[in-house]
């Protein structure tokens, strides 16, 4: 049964609203509420047809990204030229090239952690390295511009009150603010592609990863250019920054990725910016935690933080499985009006069928094409999952038209 909206192929009449199909809410994920679902765009054809008509009204395509990457690309290159002298005064030469290449083992853990969240819907790369960039310059660099201030209020009764103060009121509150403000400028400016927990975690993770970096170049630089024994000094630093904590910032941060990200299932600038606040409490309080770990560092480390990150880890996994719902419920509404089989929506919506869909394409020669299918796909689930959140809908109904109007062209690149 042919299920179209008007202005989609087909030009049916929807069911009356509020009507929704049965598990059209598949988790707290993906919530509909009645009033903004849509019946899938039926297709015209047979399977695997690959033409249809397209609507003559089109709305006006927004600018995109790039004013966001332009902006960002400026604040960086002003960034760097105050964090590189910063560092390079600290360090010394040798240090920050010995710390630059220390660093880059927990940074290298912590992104391959962000590719395997961010495997089932891929973020753009462009947005990824604006993430990193902001993490790794502009947020160091607010931080120095900020410090200053927070230390004119510092205790100075004792160089350990001030210290003491320094790392556990000033540190959480300004990294924090500074890390999550390109949170708050990619849900602004690229709301396409942060529209959900999972969008929240992955971005949050990239900025604080980026963030890391540069402090642990500070870090493990400043005991190579300042110890009595900078060898013994920096395996220490280095067990304790990038052996035990090098997702510390990850979770900090990660906390107001989440709580930003469940804000932007249901589109509204003024919930952005709410939930930017609200989400930085639990992260500088995440933060302050850590800070204030003294003498009982081992203690507080594995009866505290091991379970915060358990908790972290085990909440990512249930994200995931989440997005898979989430994918196999808006493909079968696709599936219902002509787009796909049953047996590709039960191959699209697992991580099991579609490691088996790959080895079967590659058993052809035909893995990068089942890989550009299955993205394509899942971009199309998405895509209808904005539509049905009521978010930015002529825009997206567009975007659904020009992914249908690749999905046959992809799967015939697959079968031929």
């Amino acid at each position: 049964m042919s299920t179209n909206h008007p202005g989609h192929p087909g030009g049916h009449q929807p069911y009356p609203r509020p009507y929704l199909e049965p598990a059209a809410n598949p988790t707290w994920i993906g919530r509909v509420q009645p009033g903004n679902y849509q019946p899938a765009p039926g297709n015209p054809g047979t399977l695997p047809r690959q033409t249809w008509a397209v609507p003559a009204a089109q709305p006006r395509r927004s600018p995109g990204t790039l004013p966001l990457l332009l902006a960002g690309g400026v604040l960086v290159f002003g960034s760097l030229l105050l964090v590189v002298p910063f560092l390079l005064g600290n360090t010394g030469i040798t240090g920050f090239v010995v710390g630059f290449v220390a660093s880059l083992i927990p940074l290298s853990v912590v992104l391959l952690t962000v590719r395997l969240i961010d495997r089932w819907e891929p973020e753009p790369n462009r947005l990824l390295w604006f993430a990193f960039t902001w993490g790794a310059a502009v947020s160091i660099a607010g931080t120095l511009l900020i410090q200053p201030v927070f230390a004119l209020a510092a205790p100075t009764t004792s160089e350990e009150a001030f210290t003491y103060f320094m790392a556990t009121v000033q540190a959480p509150i300004v990294e924090e603010f500074t890390k999550s403000l390109g949170l708050l400028l990619l849900v602004l400016a690229a709301r396409k592609y942060f529209d959900g927990p999972v969008d929240g975690v992955v971005f949050a993770f990239t900025i604080a990863a980026g963030f890391a970096f540069t402090e642990n170049i500070l870090y493990f630089g400043r005991e190579i250019a300042s110890s009595s024994d900078p060898g013994t000094d920096l395996v220490r630093i280095f067990i304790l920054r990038g052996v035990m904590s090098p997702f510390a910032h990850a979770i900090f941060t990660g906390t107001t990725g989440l709580i930003m990200g469940f804000a932007a299932r249901r589109w509204h600038s003024g919930y952005a910016v709410l939930a930017f606040f609200i989400g930085l409490l639990p992260a500088m309080f995440l933060h302050n935690r850590w800070n204030s770990m003294g003498q009982d560092f081992l203690v507080d480390y594995f009866v505290v933080q091991v379970p915060i990150f358990l908790v972290a880890a085990l909440g990512i996994i249930f994200l995931r499985l989440a997005e898979g719902k989430l994918t196999r419920q808006r493909l079968l509404e696709y599936a219902r009006a002509g787009w796909f089989t049953p047996a590709e929506v039960e191959m699209l919506a697992t991580t099991r069928g579609r490691r088996q869909a790959i080895r079967w394409a590659a058993s052809r020669g035909r893995a990068a094409q089942m890989r550009a299918f299955i993205k394509g796909c899942t971009a199309l689930a998405f895509t209808r999952q904005r539509i049905l959140s009521g978010r930015d809908v002529p825009v997206h109904q567009h975007d659904e038209l020009e992914h249908l109007r690749a999905i046959p062209a992809l799967r015939a690149a697959v079968l031929t």
